[in-house]
């Protein structure tokens, strides 16, 4: 069940940029797997990636293939998506296999291979079903289109266990001319990132210089991928990639890079926000304020250590006015000095602990009012200092037991 039902947005054009989506039965006959973003030539493009350790090859590749072209003062110029495989944890057939898909691209295409950058997400550990990928090419390519239908096709060729497409889109005015921004976003699972979500692909007709928009994307994801998490589980296969086609109006100014960043950061929220209501066996979209922090860090901390509570998060699922197992989650996460009898906890409207325990004016009935909404916000007051952070998550439910229990079936 997904909170909140949300539509995919209808989607500008971003003037330059064309996505087209195949059906090359990777792991499942009938349905949209392979997906080719092609980029103009002239365009930046910025990447982030995991920091899995066991990274996919992919991720690799992808990397090495990114900082081919900026070494070359160029930008990518396709990007190779395929869904129901992650070709993680494939060792070098993994690589071989990642690099033939660019090389194979590449020719179709008559672009560099190393100007191609190849994304993979699904099932750990599998090689990929080389002669369908391959073979889903041509189609992809064929397919190619610029219109809001080839946007929301891109965003439902990317899932896995996700319910529904994910995307984002806002334009804002720079002076005399228009910027578009567009955005698709994929994850359910395995979502506690280390840079972005499982899979974003975010796009701009605006004219950004290589260190600007590599600023850009750090600082968006700081405060949207990064504040994101379904059940602490960092993907093999994260990657987030900003592309600026340059066929709109410059981005230069302090007052042009304000503007683009305010609506680019509602652009990586929103695609953010969306993993959580689609969260796996979702039945809450969860907001965690921590205010009153010595540093921001700190917030976070204090934050994600409740939001990764299975106490926590089940007394969500039953609607349960637990409190204590909120306030327990905060006393443990790693905070020095810490003086209980400053902190404050609210649930909601509705006040569960002050001076070191129980708010005086506390009833159960007032917390279980509150934890039976579909969209629940706990405010925690550290009582430290001024900074703050805020962190989205969901409950844990049976269905996400039973998701991740029959994923491979």
């Amino acid at each position: 069940m997904a909170v909140g039902e949300t539509r995919f947005p209808a989607m500008p054009v971003i003037e330059g940029l064309r996505l087209g989506t195949a059906m090359a039965g990777i792991k499942k006959p009938g349905r949209r797997d392979l997906v080719v973003i092609d980029i103009p030539q002239g365009a930046r493009v910025a990447g982030s990636f995991t920091r899995n350790a066991f990274c996919a090859a992919p991720v690799t590749v992808a990397k090495a293939n990114l900082a081919a072209c900026q070494s070359r003062e160029e930008g990518a110029r396709l990007l190779v998506i395929n869904t129901g495989n992650a070709n993680a944890g494939t060792g070098e057939i993994g690589l071989r296999d990642a690099r033939a898909t660019c090389a194979e691209l590449a020719r179709l295409a008559g672009v560099a291979e190393d100007s191609v950058l190849p994304f993979s997400t699904g099932v750990i550990g599998e090689p990929l079903p080389m002669a369908r990928l391959l073979g889903g090419l041509p189609s992809a390519l064929a397919a190619l289109g610029s219109d809001a239908e080839a946007w929301q096709q891109a965003g439902e060729g990317i899932l896995t266990t996700d319910t529904r497409p994910k995307g984002a889109s806002v334009t804002l005015e720079l002076g005399e001319r228009r910027v578009t921004i567009n955005g698709i976003s994929k994850g359910s699972g395995m979502i506690k990132p280390n840079m972005a979500t499982m899979l974003a692909f975010v796009a701009t007709d605006a004219a950004i210089e290589q260190a600007l928009l590599d600023s850009l994307l750090r600082e968006t994801l700081d405060r949207s991928f990064n504040c994101i998490t379904v059940d602490g589980d960092t993907s093999t296969n994260d990657a987030c990639v900003l592309i600026a086609t340059g066929r709109g109006a410059t981005v230069a100014s302090d007052e042009e890079v304000a503007l683009f960043r305010h609506a680019l950061q509602q652009v990586m929220t929103e695609l953010a926000q969306a993993i959580i209501r689609d969260g796996e066996g979702a039945t809450k979209f969860v907001t965690l304020q921590v205010c009153e922090a010595t540093s921001r860090q700190e917030a976070l901390d204090v934050a994600f250590t409740v939001a990764h509570s299975p106490l926590v998060k089940t007394a969500l699922f039953a609607s349960d006015a637990n409190w204590g197992r909120i306030l327990a989650a905060v006393g443990r996460a790693p905070v020095d000095d810490f003086d209980v009898e400053r902190v404050t906890i609210d649930l909601g409207d509705v006040r569960l602990v002050e001076k070191g325990g129980r708010a005086a004016g506390y009833t159960e009935e007032q917390g279980s009012r509150v934890m039976r909404e579909e969209e629940i916000t706990i405010r925690i007051a550290l009582g430290r200092g001024e900074e703050s952070a805020t962190v989205w998550t969901s409950d844990l439910s049976h269905d996400y037991v039973s998701i991740n229990a029959d994923y491979r079936s």
